[in-house]
């Protein structure tokens, strides 16, 4: 059992036998009345996205997941297919599981992977991946690199705002938590 004073992004909780995880929390304590936690969960096998306020210190139940590496292998159009590192097992997961992290996942990439009772139950992502752009706007003469941004599709479909100055091909990190260009890599 956790309290919601433990409460953290990423935590996994179960409510009337569904299995969430924690995208946002808020604690708040209003000029009258008892404080509450305002939480946003994601529903582990559907996707779906659901608020739930909870009363300051009630207690949930907590579930427990292992952690192993694991490799990414291909995606089918619904599947993700993966690899367990320690095992060699391959194992299926689907796009609604993981969510916008599909966007970040290029073949043969190593992320970890939780798991509840030996299944699959969510994948975390490195901080930072690195991606090639395939398409993007030239640059202008005159362009800078605080002169503004323009949009740029990399090699995996996600499309994130990058100063003028990077061309097709450029290698670019970019950070998972946020969805954010960080720097060039390469030429």
């Amino acid at each position: 059992m956790a309290s919601t004073t433990d409460f953290r992004s990423g935590m996994v909780i179960e409510l009337d036998r569904v299995t969430y995880r924690i995208v946002e929390f808020q604690h708040v304590k209003p000029g009258k009345g008892g404080a509450f936690v305002r939480t946003k969960l994601k529903n582990a096998e559907t996707g779906a996205v659901i608020e739930r306020t909870f009363r300051a210190g009630e207690r949930v139940d907590e579930v427990r997941l292992e952690r192993a590496s694991a490799q990414f292998l291909y995606s089918d159009g619904e599947m993700l297919h993966f690899m367990d590192l320690e095992t060699y097992d391959q194992f299926v997961m689907s796009e609604k599981q993981i969510g916008d992290g599909r966007l970040y996942l290029k073949d043969n990439e190593t992320v970890q992977l939780l798991t509840r009772e030996g299944h699959p139950f969510v994948i975390e992502l490195p901080p930072h991946v690195i991606l090639q752009v395939t398409r993007t706007d030239p640059g202008f003469k005159g362009d800078t690199a605080s002169g503004g941004n323009k949009p740029a599709t990399l090699q995996t479909g996600l499309v994130v705002n990058v100063p003028l100055f990077i061309d097709v091909g450029d290698q670019l990190k970019i950070d998972t938590r946020t969805g954010t260009y960080v720097e060039r890599v390469s030429r």
